[in-house]
């Protein structure tokens, strides 16, 4: 699906770079948005931390300006002063608000000596915040877990020192500031990038579909085109719409389309012309050619009345007239087939017998050449539906081909059947084929070597005769060959007629040529390193 869809290629990269891009963005504005609104606090914090501890140092030290007030300034006070001093910072007097922050005040004289407010103890304050106020360090702030009424929560600890000169006494005051609603509205910031992003990315997503759409359903359409076309509907065209690149693509594509459709109209024409005419001078041949032959007999039968070289010429103008009688069957033949009028005539028939009839046709032939036949037949039936005469045809034509280049050597007829397909393989040792001959072998007029004469009168068109019958029966005809091992053509046919072929049930290359390759590449020497002590490994 990915690699046949161009839409879901283009989307599915938009929505690949779309999440990256808002992920990074949206942590950047997070981590922003985050590092604001800490720093706001902790000055806020900071600020407040300061005037509660100017307020502190004010209500700590005593008012003596005017010797008729009490040194507590006329106050009703307890017998600590912090205990006024929490209830004037923390908001708890009797016109006091609540402060939304904790204090904590320590006594540096009297260690056991505190105040404070929430259930904040001294051992909430972190040892390293506590040594910074000790040693009076400015800006002392850190942001610590706080188990405060309900849960833990986020807390900022501020610290500082008081000092009253009356008394010569120093105060250590921290200030919790709870950082709930800051965790809150930067919790409320991120579910709105999240939903923003999520957003942005569908949006992307469906304007790369639209825009992909647009683009690809033009293209698409023309494929289809294209594939009707290919399959020889010569009269599809596209709809053109616009002036835009597609829709020159679009007229592009029309004029290639009716411009194929012309040649190849053209051109079908002049094949019709070719195999009209091939058919018509076969036919007419005929009867001229009927009437040569009779005459030619008559010479031929009456040759010994003759003088040497007259009854020469009967003998030949026999042979030759034999040749063109051949010659023009297998152009009446091949006529058929180019005018797709070749039909079979099927029968379940013993492809063994088949084999036997072809070897006996061919045993003259094969004596004048001193060539024998070994035959390698199985002893179970080898039953196709094939058609009698094409196959024994198939047949002969590789049977004489062998002989002809066979050097005179022994020719191998195998015979192999599986439960599918039969197979059968004619082998000899001659000349053998070249790279790239094993397929320009059945060409019509093919012929290896030109200036080789052909020593039993072939027509050149016996090999491409019995490809088509192959082709026809739905089967295989394949040629191996390698120069001076000889050659091998292997038929292959279904065993059922119209049935589809997955495999031969013999090799195309010979099995001894098989084993050969084998035992060469079994023998092959291994090259081994030298080992560390430098021993070598003949042995091995």
């Amino acid at each position: 699906m990915w690699r046949r869809s161009l839409q879901l290629q283009v989307v599915t990269s938009t929505l690949v770079i779309s999440v990256i891009v808002v992920v990074v963005l949206g942590t950047f504005l997070s981590e922003q948005i985050n590092r604001s609104v800490v720093q706001s606090s902790q000055r806020s914090s900071a600020s407040e931390a300061f005037a509660d501890r100017l307020q502190i140092a004010d209500a700590l030290a005593p008012e003596t300006d005017d010797p008729t007030k009490p040194a507590d300034g006329g106050k009703k006070g307890s017998a600590n002063p912090l205990d006024d001093v929490m209830d004037i910072v923390t908001g708890s007097g009797e016109n006091g608000s609540k402060k939304r922050y904790d204090v904590l005040i320590l006594n540096q004289a009297i260690p056991g000596q505190s105040r404070a407010s929430g259930g904040v103890v001294p051992s909430n304050v972190p040892e390293s915040l506590r040594h910074n106020v000790q040693k009076k360090t400015v800006g002392s702030i850190e942001k610590i877990k706080f188990a405060g009424e309900s849960q833990p929560r986020l807390t900022y600890v501020v610290g500082g020192t008081v000092h009253v000169p009356s008394s010569g006494q120093n105060y250590e005051v921290y200030h919790f500031f709870p950082f709930t609603d800051e965790e809150e509205l930067l919790s409320n910031v991120r579910l709105a990038i999240v939903v923003v992003g999520l957003g942005l990315v569908l949006l992307l997503a469906a304007i790369a579909y639209l825009v992909a759409r647009q683009v690809v359903t033009p293209v698409r359409l023309a494929r289809q085109a294209a594939e009707r076309l290919a399959s020889g509907k010569l009269d599809e065209r596209l709809k053109v719409r616009g002036e835009d690149d597609l829709a020159r693509l679009a007229n592009s594509f029309n004029e290639m389309a009716a411009n194929l459709a012309l040649k190849i109209h053209q051109l079908e024409e002049l094949s019709q012309v070719q195999r009209q005419f091939v058919s018509d001078v076969s036919h007419e041949l005929r009867t001229p050619l009927t009437t040569v032959r009779m005459a030619a007999d008559l010479l031929y039968d009456a040759r010994e009345d003759f003088d040497p070289m007259a009854s020469r010429s009967a003998e030949l103008m026999q042979a030759q007239l034999e040749r063109f009688e051949s010659m023009l069957a297998d152009l009446l033949e091949i006529s058929r087939y180019d005018a797709g009028a070749a039909t079979l005539d099927l029968d379940p028939v013993d492809v063994r017998d088949v084999v036997l009839r072809a070897i006996a046709d061919s045993e003259a032939l094969a004596e004048r050449h001193t060539t024998r036949f070994e035959l390698r037949l199985p002893n179970e039936p080898c039953m196709a539906e094939i058609d009698n005469r094409r196959v024994e045809r198939i047949l002969r034509n590789l049977l004489f081909n062998a002989i002809e280049h066979g050097e005179g050597r022994d020719i191998v007829v195998t015979v192999g059947a599986d439960r599918d397909a039969v197979a059968v393989a004619v082998r000899d040792h001659g000349i053998g084929l070249k790279g790239g001959e094993d397929t320009m072998v059945f060409d019509r007029f093919w012929r290896a070597d030109p200036s080789r004469a052909r020593t039993i009168g072939g027509t050149g068109l016996g090999l491409a005769i019995s490809r088509e019958d192959a082709t026809l029966h739905g089967g295989w005809l394949q040629a191996w060959g390698q120069p001076g091992e000889g050659s091998q053509f292997r038929l292959t046919l279904p065993r059922t007629a119209g049935a589809d072929l997955k495999g031969s049930p013999l090799s195309l290359v010979p099995p001894e040529i098989e084993m050969r390759r084998t035992w060469r590449t079994a023998m092959t020497p291994v090259l081994l390193p030298a080992s560390a002590d430098g021993a070598d490994h003949d042995d091995d």
